[in-house]
């Protein structure tokens, strides 16, 4: 037993002696890539940004301190929103947040009846979701550091773009930006991501080009992953009813935070396909146990991914992800899809039907 116990804790020294090793050889790595993103990369943005050094480098991850740079540079401001037109946008959302507590408290308004679409439409919405925002780290809650900067954006956008409203999973969106940007900053990212295509038909819930989505998705996930697309085809298990939640909140609600950052470095240089193509790797990652479970018990396992995920692990899975159907690359894939959705039922998605 002790000669057991002696080899088990020799064992558990080496493992803390190598994950201590990766981790300094990590963080050596992130250094050293952080002075090429400072001093080479970022003061030459468009000439360097899409050479294939680049491209791996991007590929390994961004250090946390260009992090923030990088996002806003990739994901553009093509509204040409200013620090100052957000300032404008806030002191609306703020006379509004006047009006409405002079009006009506929180009870009246979750107890009047009105619609889930008016709900979410409303200001006061904001505030039950800001709560539920990334909990477990405690500084989006009501007194936490950031929960006055969060409830600021995204009612800042509400006003800014009312034909949206707010609409659940913006929250996880903008959080994630406001640990990576400056309030100002963050906000403009916030509302030229959501601008993009993919976001705006997930926000404005179009259920037309969602569905196209979910069609463009099955052509990767059929190509990719062949058994497990036939096993939930057998359940008739649609992409919606794990897609709508990862697309939703860019996989910041679904990851560990990290590696929800890690996911959103590739989505700025490779945009909304690299969403699609993210979900396919967690399929792949999870292929075996998914194969040996029921309607069920996969929507509950997608639902609520294992928290032990690691990058290393996802990253290959997605790596392995050929993004190509016969000469078809995702965009010409979905703008086939387009053409020809509407000539039968068998990619529509019941739960957006009904």
């Amino acid at each position: 037993m002790v000669a057991e116990a002696k080899k088990r804790e020799i064992k558990e020294a080496h493992k803390r002696k190598r994950i201590m090793k990766e981790r300094f050889k990590q963080e050596e790595n992130i250094a050293s890539a952080m002075v090429i993103w400072i001093n080479e990369i970022l003061p030459n943005w468009e000439v360097m940004r899409s050479t294939r050094r680049v491209r791996e480098l991007w590929w390994q991850g961004l250090p946390p301190s260009v992090r923030g740079k990088v996002w806003s540079l990739a994901v553009g401001n093509e509204l040409n929103i200013t620090p100052e037109l957000y300032e404008i946008f806030l002191s609306r959302a703020k006379e509004r947040w006047k009006s409405f507590s002079e009006t009506s408290s929180e009870n009246d308004t979750e107890d009047a009846g009105v619609s889930v679409a008016d709900r979410e439409a409303s200001l006061e919405l904001i505030k039950l979701d800001i709560s539920r925002t990334f909990p477990s780290l405690y500084i989006f809650q009501k007194g936490g550091p950031y929960h006055d900067v969060l409830h600021s954006i995204l009612g800042a956008y509400t006003c800014y773009r009312p034909d949206v409203g707010y609409v659940q999973g913006m929250s996880f969106i903008a959080a994630v930006l406001i640990l990576n940007l400056e309030e100002a900053d963050a906000f403009i990212a916030f509302a030229n991501l959501l601008n993009k295509p993919c976001q705006l038909a997930f926000f404005r819930v179009d259920h037309s080009m969602m569905l196209k989505y979910f069609a463009t998705f099955e052509v990767f996930f059929e190509e990719n992953l062949s058994k497990l697309f036939l096993h939930f085809k057998s359940y008739s298990l649609t992409p919606d009813i794990y897609l709508i939640d990862w697309i939703f909140t860019l996989y910041s609600k679904s990851l560990p935070l990290d590696l929800a950052c890690r996911v959103w470095d590739v989505f700025c240089r490779d945009g909304e396909e690299f969403l699609f193509r993210t979900g396919l790797g967690i399929l792949r990652l999870y292929e075996d146990i998914l194969l040996q479970m029921d309607f069920i018990h996969i929507a509950q396992f997608l639902t609520k991914l294992p928290e032990d995920i690691t990058s290393e692990k996802l990253f290959s899975c997605i790596a392995a992800i050929q993004m190509q159907n016969s000469t078809k690359k995702w965009t010409q894939v979905f703008a086939s899809v387009m053409k020809d959705i509407k000539e039968g039922d068998k990619n529509s998605s019941p739960a957006l039907k009904s």
